[in-house]
């Protein structure tokens, strides 16, 4: 379906993030997935973006999440991935932010 656009305005941006995540004091995969899920749970609801798991499910000590922010601003995407980085590590003092990569993407 093609979406009329005779503008060519740019009005959906789009903001993806991979992290990374260290959960030292973990031993096993029981406890990984009540660590992940807590902060899957937090961040969802105090920012309202999509997230999961999305690598590393069967390591019991290494997470990967990965993040979707959809907006009509940009510059309100970066700040909202750069937010919900800042969040986790700043309330999960159990688990360590290892990598962090974004792409922004702008579309129509």
């Amino acid at each position: 379906m093609e979406i009329d656009n005779p503008a060519g305005l740019i009005n959906m941006n789009i903001g993806v993030c991979k992290i990374d995540l260290r959960i030292p004091e973990n031993e096993t995969l029981k406890g990984k997935r009540m660590v992940v899920q807590s902060i899957i749970a937090r961040v969802r609801d105090k920012f309202h973006v999509s997230i999961a798991e999305v690598e590393n499910g069967d390591k019991w000590q290494i997470a990967t999440i990965g993040v979707c922010c959809v907006s009509n601003d940009n510059r309100h995407t970066n700040e909202m991935i750069s937010r919900i980085v800042e969040y986790i590590e700043t309330t999960r003092l159990d688990v360590e932010v290892l990598n962090c990569e974004t792409e922004f993407i702008s579309v129509f």
